[in-house]
């Protein structure tokens, strides 16, 4: 298993997947609290952090699954954080066994189609040539007011120009995952499932738990106020306190 990997704590596994164009900094206020209850194993997704750069077409279930069978873990709570509960999702979908409870926090969907704006706003972002500029632009929008209003901004900055900056070292951008997608089967997520998401974030990121809702009634809902996309850096306190109770229940 060539991932970097962090682990803190002791009791259940709790395993951390982070935010798209982060790293596992992601988690910085948020595993030492859980790790006062929980042993909590964060690592770095291929292509980020400290991992290695995709090779060839990424697939992060695969990644994910290596990282349980290095820790020998039978199952183990799944957290997932914008593209990281993508993987979460999937993960669940693909191995239900493995995963004892599922949390979310503003997951992306795989079959979820993006609304026009944010798809505008990502191809300009991977039209920027200067890594500068494309933190500039990424960190800008809507997503991200809050939190690049707060103590956390220069470290939201320099987690995003490392791992955009590392981008332009993969092999490929290319990525494989589950089919049917994810959105097609999310009536077969049978684990006990906690979505949580910032009453401050985009447009997509609540339609997408809209759907959450829709199809899955009975899971748990948790909405932050004041957080935006990332509640994890803004709201640590709230994050660990609502998994916590969630995995208490």
């Amino acid at each position: 298993m060539d991932l970097y990997y962090e682990v803190s704590g002791e009791g259940k596994p709790v395993i951390l997947l982070h935010s798209g164009g982060a790293d596992l900094r992601d988690w910085m206020y948020v595993a030492p609290i859980l790790a006062k209850h929980y042993q909590v194993i964060a690592f770095d997704g291929r292509g980020c952090g400290k991992s290695p750069s995709p090779t060839g077409v990424a697939n992060y279930i695969d990644d994910l699954l290596a990282v349980m069978d290095h820790f020998k873990l039978d199952e183990a709570t799944l957290v997932g954080h914008s593209i990281g509960g993508r993987i979460a999702t999937d993960f669940t979908l693909t191995y239900p066994q493995r995963v004892s409870k599922l949390v979310l926090i503003a997951p992306d969907l795989t079959g979820y189609t993006p609304s026009q704006p944010f798809t505008e706003w990502m191809q300009k972002i991977q039209e920027t040539p200067d890594v500068d500029r494309m933190v500039g632009l990424s960190l800008s929008a809507c997503p991200y007011r809050v939190v690049m209003g707060s103590p956390q901004k220069d470290l939201l900055t320099e987690m995003a120009k490392h791992n955009l900056a590392k981008m332009f070292e993969w092999a490929t951008w290319e990525s494989v995952w589950p089919q049917p997608p994810a959105i097609e089967r999310l009536e077969k997520l049978a684990n006990q499932t906690c979505l949580i998401i910032g009453k401050e974030d985009a447009l997509d990121a609540k339609r997408i738990a809209e759907y959450f809702k829709e199809v899955l009634p009975e899971r748990r809902f948790v909405e932050i106020t004041g957080a935006d996309h990332k509640p994890t850096l803004t709201h640590p306190e709230e994050i660990a306190g609502a998994i916590t109770k969630f995995l208490e229940d």
